[in-house]
C-alpha cells in the first residue's frame, strides 16, 4: 500500500534536487495547451453567468472562479512562454451586460449556472489529474499539482453553494434487492 508521507518526501527530494531540466515532451505540451484553452472557455462561461445571474451569492462565486482561472492562465501561458510553446487562439471576452436585458429563453437560470460551473471544474480537475500523471518534468508536476490543489478548495465551496440552495444534482439513491425495510 501507498505511503502518502513517502510520496510527499520523494516530491521534496526531486524539487531539492538540482537535476538539469529536459525539454517539455509533446504531452506534457498537449496536457498544458489544452487546458490553457480549456481554462479560457471557462472563463468566457463565468462572464455569460455574470451577464444573466441576478444571485449576489452565485456572482461571488463566478467572480471567484474567474479570478482563479485568470491566476491559472497567467501562470500557464508566462511558463508555455518560457518554454517556447505557442499560445492557443481562444474567443475574446465577454462585454458586461445587464441581467434585465438576456432574454428568457437565452438567460440561464441559476441552477444551470452553478452546476454548468461544477462540470467545468471536474473537467478541469481531470485535465490537472491527467497532465500531472503526464508529467515528467518535476516543474511541471507542481504547477498540475498547484492547479488542482486550487481547483479542489474552489469546488468545495460551491458544493456547499450548490447544496445550500438546492441545485446539487444527485443521482437516485440505490437499495440493493434484501435490503431490509426500515
Amino acid at each position: 500500500m501507498a505511503n502518502p508521507f513517502e510520496g510527499v518526501w520523494n516530491q521534496i527530494k526531486l524539487m531539492v534536487d538540482n537535476e538539469e531540466k529536459s525539454p517539455l515532451h509533446v504531452i506534457e505540451v498537449g496536457d498544458l495547451w489544452k487546458y490553457l484553452t480549456m481554462l479560457e472557455e471557462f472563463i468566457r462561461y463565468e462572464e455569460i453567468g455574470l451577464n444573466t445571474t441576478k444571485d449576489d451569492e452565485l456572482k461571488e462565486m463566478l467572480q471567484d472562479a474567474i479570478k482563479m482561472c485568470e491566476s491559472q492562465t497567467t501562470k500557464i501561458s508566462k511558463f508555455m512562454r518560457n518554454e517556447g510553446v505557442s499560445l492557443p487562439d481562444v474567443t475574446s471576452a465577454k462585454p458586461k451586460s445587464n441581467s434585465d436585458d438576456v432574454p428568457l429563453g437565452v438567460k440561464l437560470t441559476d441552477d444551470e449556472l452553478a452546476n454548468g460551473i461544477t462540470f467545468k471544474l471536474v473537467t478541469a480537475m481531470q485535465l490537472c489529474s491527467k497532465g500531472q500523471i503526464d508529467a515528467v518534468r518535476q516543474d511541471v508536476t507542481t504547477l498540475w499539482l498547484h492547479f488542482y490543489s486550487e481547483l479542489l478548495t474552489f469546488g468545495m465551496s460551491l458544493k456547499n453553494l450548490t447544496r445550500k440552495r438546492g441545485w446539487i444534482k444527485v443521482p437516485p439513491y440505490y437499495y440493493p434487492p434484501g435490503r431490509p425495510k426500515s
